[in-house]
């Protein structure tokens, strides 16, 4: 969008009034005396959430056992209905989506199904900017497979350190590799991957892809479906606001669903069958045929909640006051901190449909500087070597805020 931005905080205040989306702000905890700018790391709790974390305990307390059938939202159903709900959020059918384990677990269990290496397609291709975490896991992955990952886990570089060319990504799709596994946004810069194109260029050459989407879902809107993505798994304690290690979430693609899935467990199996007890294992037919375990009850329940906030405000809307703060954000930015003495710059792609959730500000000085932030009640995170990232988070942050920090910055450079 062309915005036409200026710099006094009298703007930032009127930019605060016009915000369709300013009444959640007080739907949330905000940390006392604070700025809270990492969302991208860990959301606030939404009030929604403690409600439905509180009724859940209260279950436990008054009904036991029977909690898991006479719950209000029966906890045996848990993982599958909070499924359905964000299945509207990255444009998905109920079936598709299960709340389940953890981000790395479910890497595991989704590569371990969906990495089958036959003759020459024996290698997964991934990014050097991922979250090391992911790395770690496809690295097992090959090795379970009896194979070497430094000839069979191919790893794009980058360019520049902070984005990676698609280009070279969609070059590096020969014939030997056999699936492709990425992040939809880079944590250290918010670059946005473009979902859509790659995954169409991957499945012109046979290959299949999944997607990283911690640091996208519930900020950006998706649409897995129609871009014909394989499988997708994220977090819920980023910008879904469900609580440290709260549940996560796996996305399979319905042409999928006759994939056996590699790792098995008890709420894998047909759910109207689950407690016939058969030893030999029945795989459900939805994305829940890839659970293992049994859901963490409590580690979902503010996950109820937040995803109804989120619903509510409507992902469209939330992309949309996203991206005019951050857009508001490098704007100040670039007029105030990137010249001498200052000498910022911007980490982070400034094309709007290439820019994630946050922004990436870079310095050579930028440990130090996050301290100063630090110390004056800015909460945000510093990413070794050099940057800041600020997350302006559209449910509960203003315009004003993010005014305030900009020159918090400045009187510290001064």
């Amino acid at each position: 969008m062309n915005y036409q931005f200026e710099m006094s905080k009298e703007f930032a205040e009127k930019l605060d009034l016009d915000d369709k989306l300013a009444s959640f702000r007080e739907r949330f905890y905000l940390p006392k005396d604070s700025i809270y700018v990492n969302g991208n790391s860990l959301g606030l709790l939404p009030k929604d959430g403690e409600e439905t974390l509180l009724r859940v305990l209260e279950e436990w307390k008054t009904l036991a056992v029977k909690g898991w059938m006479s719950a209000e939202l029966p906890w045996f159903y848990q993982a599958e209905k909070l499924g359905e709900k964000a299945a509207e959020l990255v444009g998905a059918t109920a079936d598709e989506v299960v709340a389940t384990g953890t981000t790395t677990i479910n890497l595991h269990a989704l590569v371990s199904s969906f990495y089958q290496p036959e003759g020459k397609k024996t290698k997964i291709l991934a990014d050097e900017l991922n979250f090391p975490t992911d790395i770690y896991a496809l690295q097992s992955q090959v090795k379970l497979k009896g194979l070497n990952p430094q000839e069979h886990l191919i790893i794009v570089k980058s360019d520049d350190g902070i984005t990676i060319d698609e280009n070279k990504i969609i070059e590096m799709m020969t014939d030997e590799i056999a699936l492709i596994v990425l992040p939809a946004v880079l944590f250290r810069s918010s670059q946005l991957l473009d979902i859509r194109r790659v995954t169409e260029e991957a499945h012109k050459r046979g290959i299949l892809i999944g997607w990283d989407c911690s640091h996208s879902v519930g900020v950006v809107p998706h649409h897995f479906d129609e871009w014909g993505v394989d499988f997708a798994f994220w977090c819920s304690y980023k910008y879904l606001n469900a609580g440290p290690g709260s549940s996560a979430f796996i996305y399979v693609n319905k042409k999928h669903f006759g994939l056996e899935a590699a790792l098995t467990g008890w709420f894998g199996y047909v759910k109207e069958k689950q407690f016939e007890m058969n030893l030999n294992f029945e795989q459900s037919n939805t994305a829940g045929g890839w659970q293992i375990s049994s859901p963490s009850i409590l580690g979902s329940a503010a996950l109820e909640g937040a995803l109804n906030i989120t619903l509510e405000a409507g992902i469209e809307n939330i992309r949309e006051k996203s991206l005019k703060m951050t857009s508001y954000l490098i704007y100040l930015v670039q007029n105030l901190l990137t010249d001498t003495p200052y000498n910022f710059s911007i980490g982070t792609p400034l094309v709007e449909e290439r820019r994630g959730g946050h922004v990436a500000l870079e310095h050579n000085n930028a440990q130090t500087i996050s301290r100063k932030l630090m110390e004056r009640g800015v909460i945000h995170d510093f990413r070794p070597p050099n940057i800041i990232r600020i997350t302006p988070c559209a449910l509960n942050n203003t315009f004003v805020e993010i005014w305030k920090i900009t020159n918090y910055i400045k009187e510290i450079m001064d």
